[in-house]
């Protein structure tokens, strides 16, 4: 959409529904950035216009979100553009901030390969444990009768408790 926006002609804007269609985020999640600042659309009655630059600090916010900062540190990134020389400085104190984060997110991928590397194979302990139960139990251990289904509650307790004991 081509609109006037504070004396700039022919800027292009978008509209809300617009964004929340090209970043997949939804009309609550750009009105609650508008709360926090981090977004300033200009209004035409009820609708919100988002200028270009509402655009970029749309994608960074993102962006930012997905590498894991908090919408402080991702506030204090954006406010950087807006001094003098904006962008060096910007790139001067985002890069630190960045490097720090993926140090952090390689670390967290670590425990999280360690974590599913040891619930695999406790998986597969408790898997072959079940498969040698299994076959160790008699065929017909499990019938309808009466008797044998009062002993079964006690006795199936008792085989629990076996398994635990076998289990690491």
């Amino acid at each position: 959409m081509e609109t006037q926006i504070s004396g700039e002609i022919n800027q292009r804007t978008y509209k809300i529904t617009e964004l929340c269609n090209e970043f997949k985020t939804t009309t609550r999640a750009l009105r609650f950035y508008e709360q926090h600042g981090l977004l300033n659309p200009a209004r035409r009655g009820t609708t919100r216009l988002y200028s270009r630059r509402d655009h970029a600090r749309l994608q960074l916010i993102l962006r930012g979100k997905r590498f894991g900062f908090s919408l402080r540190e991702i506030r204090e990134m954006l406010d950087l553009y807006d001094r003098d020389n904006g962008e060096i400085i910007q790139l001067q104190a985002v890069l630190p901030k960045l490097k720090q984060q993926l140090g952090h997110l390689q670390h967290e991928r670590s425990q999280l390969d360690d974590a599913i590397a040891d619930l695999e194979t406790y998986c597969q302990q408790v898997d072959d444990a079940l498969n040698q139960r299994q076959q160790d139990e008699p065929p017909n251990r499990h019938t309808s009768n009466d008797s044998q289904g009062s002993d079964h509650g006690q006795e199936g307790t008792r085989h629990r408790t076996d398994i635990d004991a076998h289990l690491p």
